[in-house]
């Protein structure tokens, strides 16, 4: 990690290496690594694997590299016991098989049902949380939006890289619907650094706002980060969009280093198609159902 660590991103990355090492991975953590075998990982992976799958995968992972590194120093030999492929994979259910842990997500055709009972809901969070579903952006993204971020007449959110977990600026294509939600919020003369949902402070929204409003609705089963979920199943399972446009709105890395260095566009016009798609469908009145008087 000493060697690793300055290549990081940034300190809470690095924290997380050494928290799931010394606190999840503890067992393994206090052995020497020329003693460490298949039981001894499988011994920290099984209490995490199905209630915190996340967390047991970034564990594995971490694991296999630091044991790999100890072979190459010449500390053991044999194979990595913390390997997934050949290995681990014979003994323990595929990662994306189990249910998603920290971002339960809502089936997408609840999603339109959904959002018909945010509207009903004159917070400003419940405004935030339906600006977070059309637009399938993370919280921070959302509760750190400014007016100066958004061009309403162009249609268009750019989220700065400091927002951004990749780190680079985000262009969101703003649905009609979308549209409608900024416009009604707007002051008459916003300042650039206005913040667009403010608390009652006037500060950022806690993190944990849409949790409460979640749990007030009762939905506590689900997460607003799942909502990107919800829009990934949806775009993959019922629409022709291509999987690169898709990955793109979500504000995923596409492709490798080398291709990603020869496309610089981000499909901005395709990713707007998507968008417009996504708002119409999760904005679509109920369906009404069928009468259940017998006919004549």
């Amino acid at each position: 990690m000493a060697d690793r660590e300055k290549s990081w991103r940034n300190p809470k990355h690095r924290a997380q290496w050494r928290t799931t090492l010394m606190v999840q991975g503890k067992h393994v953590w206090l052995m020497p690594v020329s003693a460490v075998d298949t039981e001894a990982v499988l011994e920290v992976l099984r209490p995490l694997w199905h209630e915190k799958s996340e967390t047991a995968k970034r564990l594995r992972g971490r694991l296999e590299r630091i044991l790999d590194a100890a072979r190459v120093a010449g500390h053991r030999s044999g194979e990595n016991p913390a390997r997934w492929r050949g290995h681990l994979e014979v003994l323990l259910p595929r990662p994306g098989k189990l249910v998603r842990g920290h971002h339960a997500a809502l089936p997408f055709k609840a999603v339109p049902a959904f959002v018909q009972m945010l509207r009903a809901r004159k917070a400003p969070t419940a405004r935030a949380l339906e600006l977070l579903i059309l637009t399938a952006a993370r919280s921070g993204e959302i509760r750190g939006m400014r007016w100066g971020e958004i061009d309403i007449a162009g249609a268009l959110w750019t989220v700065p890289k400091e927002r951004m977990k990749a780190k680079r600026p985000h262009r969101v294509p703003l649905c009609p619907q979308a549209i409608a939600i900024l416009s009604a919020l707007r002051p008459a003369e916003p300042s650039d650094d206005q913040l667009v949902f403010p608390n009652g402070n006037g500060n950022v929204l806690s993190d944990m706002a849409f949790a409460a409003l979640l749990k007030r609705a009762e939905h506590e089963d689900i997460t607003a980060h799942g909502f990107r979920s919800s829009f990934r199943d949806w775009a993959a399972d019922e629409t022709d969009h291509p999987r690169e446009v898709i990955e793109e709105a979500l504000a995923h890395l596409v492709g490798s280093a080398t291709e990603r260095a020869y496309r610089r566009g981000d499909a901005l016009g395709k990713r707007r198609a998507l968008m417009n798609d996504w708002g119409a469908y999760v904005c679509a009145p109920p369906k009404s159902s069928p009468s259940n008087k017998a006919t004549s």
